[in-house]
């Protein structure tokens, strides 16, 4: 097993609290979940519904995706968590997988949770490989 890469991605949102963007070992690449902050300005207020968040959301793990040389199509499991899940279950799910192609849907968990750091309706994180 090779050591462990821990990856800050320039360009990626502020981390809200003591974590890498990434972490990778032996092809495997795991990504924290992201909050619906802005990139550009992490003290901006949330987006108000979780259409937007959920948009937010996936941009910012694109971009930590991007930042470890990987996209989309490298995704083989994603969690999602949200915190009011029988209002917002459907229209998270409508933007999230609206980025990918309807065959090649990653693995995926969806849980409801009591609360979300920063005040965030969605959060996500991914699980990738390398080829």
């Amino acid at each position: 097993m090779s050591d462990c890469l821990f990856h800050m991605v320039s360009g990626a949102p502020q981390p809200v609290a003591p974590f890498s963007h990434a972490t990778e070992v032996d092809g495997w690449v795991f990504l924290t979940g992201q909050m619906p902050t802005d990139p550009d300005a992490s003290d901006a207020p949330l987006p108000p519904d979780v259409e937007t968040q959920t948009r937010r959301v996936m941009d910012n793990l694109i971009l930590v995706l991007e930042g470890v040389g990987l996209g989309l199509q490298h995704v083989v499991s994603a969690r999602a968590f949200l915190t009011n899940f029988e209002r917002d279950y459907a229209a998270m799910n409508d933007v999230y997988s609206s980025y990918f192609p309807a065959d090649r849907l990653p693995a995926r968990t969806c849980v409801g949770v009591t609360g979300l750091a920063v005040g965030a309706l969605v959060e996500i994180d991914m699980m990738a490989r390398r080829p």
